[in-house]
């Protein structure tokens, strides 16, 4: 009644007062009360409008099906943003409806303040009501307008709106704050609606702008482009952004809103600037540090830091302003807290002081956000710029290493400086301001102390001094832990990456377990140091807790004992100062833990590009066609290590002319590869003079094979003519191979060539140095990989045809390729003892004469078996008789397979190395769960929150306690001594300080332990995944998750974890202080709170996918690099240094691309929530300064504040965090896939275990063999049916590609047979444990592998045996004397990958490593390939001492080492074409093998002259 009284009583005096003015007089527009009237009054005709246009459309239908089929794909202008700024304008009314309504429920009602809550419930209701017929009839529609109607609406709107401003300003003495507020509000927005509705209209584009506010740079608003072309040619609209554009980084927009829509891809992410891009900052750099002098050797680490900050200096002097305007803006608040208290308590120095103090506040506040924002994302960006370049450098370095600085740093350990010490280095660029602010802080925090304080500010500065200096020797225990653990982590990448590459030979072996203990072992040495370090590190952070309460503590006390007066505004801001203080304190051991880690990095990387490249000055090169001498060489020695007074080659002589083929041969180390290595200035020069005329290509004795198509490894970067590739394919027998292929040349090559036989590697490398067609060719023994038929057919169309023109040097161990040679050079001991032509050296000296007759020996056998000397081979079958085995083993269906084409029996066309998997959408809970349950199944957690509950109540209680307990004015009395307030805040304080210790303590603890399990679940399913797994995955994605995921998981997710958990305590801790001070506030933070998810949501799956194509795309850049570092000899030879650097800089790009976007979606996020929670802390101190004096206590008002002076930072803090920790733990996400990979069938069965004597005979039977190394791909053996009986010799031939390696695979079941089985006396092969099959057999394989580690660790990797015993093993084979010429004997130092051993060496190694474990059956895989005919005799014979009583088994392309044998298997395409003994097989002179042996012995004999 009395509500309605007080309406009658308003009409009525605004009615009199109408009439007593009369009609002329126009004084009345100038009344409030009149303008809230007729706004009102328009709002609610727009509410019946709506209604009726409501009604009007529904009664048609829906007719707007037509209009969105008709304009698919194209949205309203700004649909997104207007939408949100209606809802914007619909929230704010009901706040302020609800907060007048109350207030004047307390107050009183009157006529005005009813027309005023008429208004705002109209205008709520209005805009309600817009908001909903927007959505409903604009949302995916193909209008590109926004209706008539609501653009004249916009209009009227801005003009009223304008209109009561305007009287708001003339009468703002008598009208209350709220209207002022609301009215600019409405200012604002009906700007923004009016620009939407009349000004932006680019009617003739397809439009779409997903992002929630105001896109300020057209160009990148305007179109959506989601093609595939998007990313790849379009540059970051960051290059060409208005101003506008920048401040809002609303140029991220476009990106944000398409990842809204669709899962982002690579495609879909711009290039950068060239700024930006390394291919823009890499020479600038480079020319930076050269200036510096560091060139080549001559790199420091202060060379290197100075050439960096050359690089970047602008940026960084443009960043030290924004920090400096960041930091003055931050101490605004704390200063201005006192007088805003002061204020409350209604001590008011002029009119409006309260709103001006909020203007400054707020303005404050929006320089912070600018200048923190374009802060933090400069930063990142000289971090990304720093990062790229670092990597380019590295990268560049390993192509120009000499042999013997490779050594001394394994592709492991580079592949850390890439991936961590990069990342580091540009990682500090966030901390590179962080010394010189912490002193500006410190001066400005004691100026307002001094203000506030007087003399016991002097106090604050002495007692921060203290804990700043007791930071240094916790950074130096830092530094110390940070470097062993580096150390640590290089030694376990290099073990894991030597690991992979040898996965084959660890598996036929059995001895993975073995080396993954070896990880497990060198990982638990880094997880000591980890250890240390985040103990250490929880340590810091609890020394650093008690540092605001130790120097509060000091400056409270001084002002006792000087008598300084403590006021409830005083305190505050001396608190909010010290609060602000408390960051350079807290980040001062993080900066000086970056500062030490970044040091130890900077070291690292110089030391590394300080190492030696290769002699620049060893080869005179001269320009094609200047001389007539291809190569000449005069008196030059050369030696692999200068520091020794030795040489690997010595008094080399020589002259080639153009066009002369030459030959080097010579027995195992002679020094045939250095010979090699001399002509291509890859072996250091002591003296002498090596010229060359004309290009080179080179082809290595090991086939360097990169990941990618066949057609790319030949071409090797020259374009294609179509002509001389068919040519080279014709030439290199290469063809059939290709048609065998589902996809021909367009088949993608694992990694190393791993789904190639090694005679296809072979050939493809040496049509690679074909098809380049260069002056000089360089060949290191590749026809030994290769079977007779195709050695005979590549010497004939290679050497004698494409390159009958041609300057050739070829090393051989074959004879019968000397004799078309113009000049052969025999080498001994690294000299060259004999050279001329064939028949002149024969009889001139007894090194080549020794050649050649260990040649003809083994071609007695030839003559010997033609004569049949030999019995015929026979086998006992099951039921005990004899039964001659011939060539027609197969049944009708086989010889059907064999006829029919290969391509019937492929399955689905498809790649075996496919695209790096990576999860799509949201990371799923199931990963956040894992993670959390994987140490002590979570049992941690619970008290991890518990600790920083009571954390976070703590230092509440404490900052309330100050804030309740001191006075507002000298006037009042204190509540309680002032002994008292200290020893209660003191109390509270070390509470909390052993919080912060005993929730660090459990969440490290946790973390470790978490890191740990994980780490040995991934590896222990990486090491029992089937080899196809390693087939198909390129070792640079394993080795990405084994560093860099790894790391992420050790320090980064942890830290990540504890911060999200504490901030959101805070966020809550902070509302809770701020309604309290006045509940009004908490209405206020639900629609903000609302919001910020909303905002969260938008930006999280842009976000989320960004991260992700980060970690996709790191491992190109590790895998580009390794490969470039095993074949930095290849490139060389090639001069293709210039292409490989750069495509290594073009993956760099397609790195930095989405870290660079991720970092921008970042701060597009953190930008508008800072804005956000700006307008919330302004609007908070509106409500203050609006409340009665006497309402609020002055000092929890002020306590309030000083909070949300924070909370901008906080909220956005939170939701930073919250993504941030879900792009992080996608980390744990890669780790989880690889810790579900398919394993292996068991090691070991125990209820299957073979006796302990088997296999006691040797016998194989195999039946019905099938095979296939996917389910895509064709059978390799098509249904093999025989068998090896025991005790006897049986050499396996065929052709290259034939099956031979297949079986053998089969055999140790490295390949599983899809059908039929393999049984070994009597026991089935498949029913029995890996492991117990695999170490009860024996293989020399077909590459020869050699560990990092020594003589002893590679002849007995398992430590099964004595000293005696492995002396024994390598007298045997003939490595004995070698090895004790060695200083450490059997601990002499092997490199990585044996390369400080020759081939020949290596494979005599392997030999040592059979007659040490003595097996029954021993598999030889072209165990001789690489050694000359000699040193294979030499094989053969021990082989045959002792392994006599041994079913051996032996694949070779020389048909002298299976002459001997019992019987010989011939494949042919994964069918038996022939099985039988050597004699009965030549007896029918038109057999297959009769017909290899012929071409053998016919090529032995020919000279193959020219």
């Amino acid at each position: 009644m009395e509500l309605l009284a007080s309406a009658k009583r308003g009409v009525a005096s605004y009615s009199s007062s109408l009439m007593h003015s009369g009609i002329a007089d126009f004084s009345f527009l100038l009344e409030p009360i009149f303008a809230r009237g007729f706004s009102g009054a328009l709002h609610l005709v727009l509410l019946l409008m709506l209604f009726v246009l409501w009604v009007v459309r529904r009664n048609k239908g829906d007719s707007s099906e037509e209009s969105k089929e008709r304009f698919k794909r194209r949205g309203v202008l700004l649909y997104k943003p207007t939408l949100f700024c209606c809802l914007g304008v619909c929230v704010f009314n009901i706040v302020l409806c609800l907060l007048s309504y109350f207030y004047w429920y307390r107050n009183g009602w009157s006529g005005d303040k009813l027309v005023n809550l008429s208004d705002l419930v109209l205008k709520t209701l209005a805009w309600g009501a817009v908001s909903v017929f927007l959505h409903t009839q604009f949302y995916d529609s193909g209008e590109q307008k926004f209706p008539f109607l609501l653009r004249v609406w916009w209009w009227f709107y801005l003009s009223i709106s304008g209109y009561c401003l305007v009287i708001d300003i003339v009468q703002h003495v008598s009208l209350p704050s709220r209207c002022l507020v609301s009215d600019g509000f409405s200012v604002i927005t009906g700007l923004f609606l009016c620009y939407v509705g009349f000004l932006n209209r680019n009617e003739g584009e397809d439009t779409f702008l997903g992002e929630p506010l105001l896109n300020g740079d057209s160009s990148v608003g305007n179109g959506v482009v989601s093609n595939k072309s998007r990313g790849a040619g379009s540059v970051t609209p960051f290059s060409n952004a208005g101003i506008f554009s920048i401040l809002t980084f609303s140029w991220m927009g476009s990106l944000i809103a398409l990842g809204n829509k669709k899962t982002l891809d690579l495609e879909d992410v711009p290039q950068l600037d060239s700024l930006d891009s390394v291919i823009g900052a890499f020479p600038n750099f480079r020319n930076n540090l050269e200036s510096a002098g560091g060139v080549g050797s001559g790199v420091t680490t202060l060379k290197l830091v100075r050439a960096l900050f050359l690089s970047v200096w602008k940026d960084i002097l443009f960043t030290a302003l924004l920090a400096l305007a960041d930091t003055v803006a931050s101490f605004v608040g704390p200063y201005l807290i006192g007088t805003f208290v002061q204020y409350l308590n209604g001590q008011r120095d002029f009119k409006n002081e309260g709103y001006v103090l909020v203007t400054t506040f707020f303005v404050a506040k929006l320089v912070e956000c600018q200048s923190e924002m374009h802060l933090d994302f400069r930063l990142r960006r000289i971090g990304i710029q720093i990062r790229a370049v670092l990597v380019a450098m590295i990268y560049n370095k390993g192509l120009t290493l000499s042999c013997r600085s490779k050594q001394s740093h394994t592709s492991g350990e580079i592949i850390n400086f890439m991936t961590v010490d990069a990342a580091r280095i540009g990682n500090f660029s966030w901390y590179l301001h962080y010394p010189w602010l912490v002193i500006l802080q410190v001066a400005l925090a004691l100026f307002i102390l001094y203000k506030n304080l007087g003399l016991a500010s002097v106090a604050a500065f002495i007692a921060a001094v203290i804990v700043m200096l007791a930071t240094f020797p916790l950074g130096k225990l830092q530094e110390n832990f940070q470097d062993k653990l580096m150390k640590s982590k290089d030694k376990r990448m290099k073990a894991t990456s030597e690991i992979l590459r040898n996965m084959r030979i660890l598996k036929v072996q059995g001895w993975e377990m073995k080396f993954l203990s070896r990880i497990i072992e060198l990982r638990n040495a880094e997880i000591g140091w980890l250890k240390k370090s985040v103990y250490t590190t929880a340590m810091t952070s609890f020394v650093f807790s008690v540092a605001p309460t130790f120097v509060s503590v000091a400056t409270f006390g001084a002002c006792m004992l000087l008598g300084v007066p403590l006021e409830s505004g005083k305190i505050l801001s001396s608190l909010a100062t010290l609060g602000i203080l408390q960051g350079p304190i807290y980040g001062l051991p993080r900066t000086i833990s970056m500062i030490v880690q970044t040091k130890v990095s900077l070291d690292r990387i110089a030391s590394f590009l300080h190492l030696d490249d290769l002699q620049p000055d060893v080869i005179e090169r001269l320009p094609r066609g200047s001389s007539d001498t291809a190569i000449e060489i005069v008196d030059g020695n050369f030696s692999w290590d200068l520091s020794t007074s030795g040489v690997t080659l010595k008094d080399v002589n020589l002259k080639v002319q153009h066009g002369m083929r030459i030959a080097v041969c010579g027995t195992v180390g002679s020094g045939k590869s250095s010979f090699l290595s001399c002509i291509l200035g890859e072996i250091p020069k002591v003296s002498g003079t090596v010229r060359l005329c004309g290009t080179k290509a080179f082809v290595a004795q090991s086939p360097w094979i990169q990941s990618g198509k066949i057609e790319e490894n030949i071409l090797f970067g020259k374009g294609m003519d179509k002509e001389r590739y068919e040519m080279v394919l014709e030439a290199c027998s290469l063809k059939k191979d290709l048609e065998i292929l589902s996809l021909g040349d367009q088949t993608v090559i694992g990694e190393r060539g791993i789904n190639l036989s090694g005679g296809q590697k072979q050939r493809i490398q040496i049509a690679r140095a074909l098809y380049q067609d260069a002056d000089i060719y360089l060949f290191d023994d590749p026809f030994s990989a290769v079977d007779a038929h195709t050695g005979s057919h590549l010497f004939k169309e290679v050497l004698l045809g494409m390159l009958s023109s041609k300057t050739v040097v070829y090393i051989t161990h074959q004879v019968e390729f000397l004799p078309a040679a113009d000049l052969i050079l025999v080498m001994k001991d690294g000299k060259i003892t004999q050279a001329g032509k064939y028949n002149e050296i024969l009889n001139s000296g007894t090194d080549f004469m020794e050649f050649v007759v260990a040649h003809n020996k083994a071609l007695s056998a030839l003559y010997i078996v033609e004569g049949g000397s030999l019995s015929t081979g026979v086998i006992l079958n099951k039921e005990g008789s004899v039964s001659s085995i011939t060539g027609n083993v197969q049944n009708e269906d086989n010889k059907d397979l064999q006829n029919g084409r290969t391509d019937d029996i492929v399955g689905p066309k498809g790649q075996l190395v496919q695209e790096e998997e990576r999860e799509k959408g949201r990371v799923g809970f199931s990963v956040y769960w894992k993670y959390i349950t994987t140490a002590y199944r979570g049992a941690l957690v619970p008290f991890i929150l518990l600790a920083l509950i009571v954390l976070r109540l703590l230092q509440i209680g404490s900052n309330y306690w100050m804030a309740w307990a001191t006075p507002a004015s000298e006037e009042i009395k204190p509540l309680v001594e002032t002994s008292t307030l200290l020893m209660v805040y003191v109390a509270l304080a070390i509470g909390s300080s052993l919080c912060i210790l005993a929730s660090d303590m459990l969440l490290y603890t946790a973390g470790y332990k978490t890191a740990t399990l994980l780490f040995n679940k991934m590896h222990h399913c990486i090491f029992r995944a089937p080899m196809s797994f390693f087939d198909a995955t390129l070792s640079g994605r394993i080795l990405n998750r084994a560093s860099t995921d790894q790391s992420a998981v050790d320090l980064s997710i942890p830290d990540q974890v504890g911060v999200v958990a504490f901030l959101m305590i805070r966020l809550l801790g902070i509302i809770a202080v701020m309604s309290q001070a006045a509940w009004q506030i908490f209405i206020v933070f639900i629609p903000v709170i609302a919001t910020t998810v909303w905002y969260q949501q938008y930006y999280i799956s842009s976000a989320r996918e960004l991260a992700r194509l980060v970690g996709v795309c790191k491992a190109p850049v590790i895998q580009n690099f390794a490969e470039t570092i095993s074949g930095s000899t290849t490139i060389r030879s090639f001069d293709e240094e210039s292409r490989f650097r750069e495509t290594n800089m073009k993956l760099i790009d397609s790195y930095s691309r989405p870290v660079f976007h991720n970092v921008g979606a970042m701060l597009w996020l953190w930008f508008r929530l800072n804005m956000l929670s700006s307008i919330t802390f302004a609007f908070s101190l509106v409500i203050l300064v609006s409340i009665p004096p006497g309402v609020v206590n002055p000092g929890i008002a002020g306590l309030a504040v000083t909070y949300g002076l924070s909370l901008n930072m906080l909220q956005a803090f939170v939701t930073l965090n919250l993504c941030d920790l879900e792009n992080q733990i996608t980390s744990v996400e890669r780790i989880l896939q690889y810790t579900i990979i398919p394993s292996e069938p068991p090691l070991v069965i125990e209820t299957n275990r073979p006796a302990h004597s088997w296999p006691s005979h040797g016998e194989i039977d195999i039946h019905n063999l099938q095979v296939r190394y996917a389910p895509h791909m064709p059978l390799v053996l098509r249904g093999l049916t025989c068998t090896f009986p025991g005790g006897l010799k049986t050499g396996i031939v065929g052709r290259t590609g034939s099956g031979k390696s297949t079986l053998i695979q089969t055999l140790f079941r490295i390949v599983e047979p899809a059908a039929g089985q393999i049984i070994i006396d009597g026991v089935n092969i498949s029913s029995i444990g890996l492991h117990d099959l695999r170490s009860r057999l024996s293989i020399i394989p077909q590459d020869p592998t050699m560990f990092e580690g020594t003589v002893r660790s590679n002849i007995d990797p398992l430590e099964e045996y004595t000293d005696e015993q492995i002396w024994e093993a390598l007298d045997k084979c003939q490595l004995g004397d070698e090895v004790r010429k060695k200083e450490g004997k059997l601990d002499s130092p092997v490199s990585e990958n044996g390369e400080n051993w020759s081939m020949g060496q290596r494979q005599l190694v392997c030999l040592g490593r059979v007659l040490l474990k003595k097996s029954k059956v021993l598999v030889l895989d072209e165990a001789t390939a690489s050694v000359d005919t000699a040193t294979d005799n030499l094989i053969q014979r021990t082989l045959r001492e002792h392994f006599f009583d041994c079913t051996v088994l032996t694949i070779a392309h020389r048909i002298t080492s299976v002459l001997d044998s019992d019987m010989v298997l011939l494949l042919n395409h994964g069918l038996i074409e022939e099985y039988d003994s050597p004699a009965r097989l030549l007896e029918n002179k038109s057999s297959s093998f009769a017909q290899l042996v012929q071409e053998y012995t016919t090529r032995s004999n020919s000279s193959f002259d020219h």
